[in-house]
Formats: C-alpha cells, structure tokens, sequence
C-alpha cells in the first residue's frame, strides 16, 4: 500500500470511523509520550492517556455530557518545549500531545479534516525518526527515500490493517472498539518501533 491509497480510503471513511482510525494510531503513539515522560520527569502522561479514554467514550457514545475543552485545557501543558529539551524523544512526545489536542479538537468542531491529521501527525513521526537516523549515520541507510525505508513501510502497513478494520465496520460498539484498540497495539509497538 502506497500513502496516496491510504490517505484516499481515510477519506473515503464516514466520520465516525473516522474518528476510531485516529483514536487507535492515538493507542501507538500515546506511550512515545509516556516513556519520553518517565526519562525526563516532565509532564503527566495519565493526563493524556485520561484524555484518550474519555475521546473513545465521546465517539462512542456522542451525547455523553464530556466537555472537550476541559480536557484540552488539561493536555495543553503537557506538551514539551522543543528548546526545553536536548533529546530526539521530544518530538515523538509533542506529536503524541499535538495529535491528541488535534483528536479532541475534531470530535469538538466535527471536523474530518482533523482526524485525517491526526493519521498525518502519525506518520511524520516516523519519517522524522528516519530522517534524525540517518543524520546519524548515513551508511546505515543508503536509499534516502523515506518512505521505501521498513519502519515507514510497517507504519503505512499497520494504517492500511486499521482502515481495513474500520471499513469493515457498519456502526461502532464497545465489542468493536475494543478489538480496534488490541488491534492497534498488538505488535507490541509504537509507531516509532518502541517496545510498549
């Protein structure tokens, strides 16, 4: 599966389906927060993962009395400081918070667009993790096309496995978001290959 195809089914999703897409690529991407958290001591990842929680309660239950800019005021200041800190786990850790701020703010205002980037957020993690590696050593990895590079190709694979799963889907239930959530994570991985 190329980008182009993926990003083309995303749009073809209904909003709710949608919305579960960006919740699950939230499920890999939350513990890049949570470790990058614990090692530098800065911010509370429960905040976050509280904040997702509650973002799969609203698509599924729509009328559900949770107020989304509560929960917004609450992320907002975990998110790091790039110049804060002089480590790479940093971005993966704002991408993490951004495509949660960005998740609520879609279930907020209703607008697709933002679930299509929160699933963009996602994979510019993975190219930036690429791009910072071979920085590092150019030797390592001689194609510079980022997406022919196997983290990319496992990420947009894992994309294509959840839209498959969330096209399958007539209406979204506590059965099927479970199965979504397990689905996301059972490789054991975040997006950026780290051992959850």
């Amino acid at each position: 599966m190329n980008k182009p195809n993926n990003f083309q089914r995303i749009r073809e999703l209904n909003t709710v389906q949608k919305a579960a897409l960006a919740a699950a690529l939230m499920e890999r991407m939350l513990p890049n927060y949570s470790l990058f958290s614990d090692a530098l001591e800065f911010g509370d990842p429960a905040v976050l993962k509280n904040a997702l929680a509650l973002c799969w309660e609203k698509i599924l239950l729509p009328k559900s009395k949770i107020s989304i800019e509560k929960l917004v005021e609450k992320v907002e200041p975990n998110v790091p400081e790039v110049s804060d800190f002089d480590v790479f786990g940093v971005y993966p850790a704002i991408d993490a918070a951004t495509a949660l701020l960005t998740l609520l703010h879609g279930i907020q205002s209703k607008d697709e667009q933002e679930y299509v980037n929160v699933c963009k957020i996602a994979q510019g993690t993975v190219a930036r993790l690429i791009e910072y590696q071979f920085e590092l050593d150019e030797q390592a990895y001689q194609a510079k096309d980022v997406n022919q590079h196997p983290l990319m190709e496992y990420e947009v694979g894992v994309l294509s496995e959840l839209i498959d799963f969330v096209s399958a889907l007539n209406r979204i239930d506590k059965d099927n978001v479970k199965a979504l959530r397990h689905l996301a994570v059972e490789d054991g991985h975040t997006n950026i290959g780290v051992e959850i």
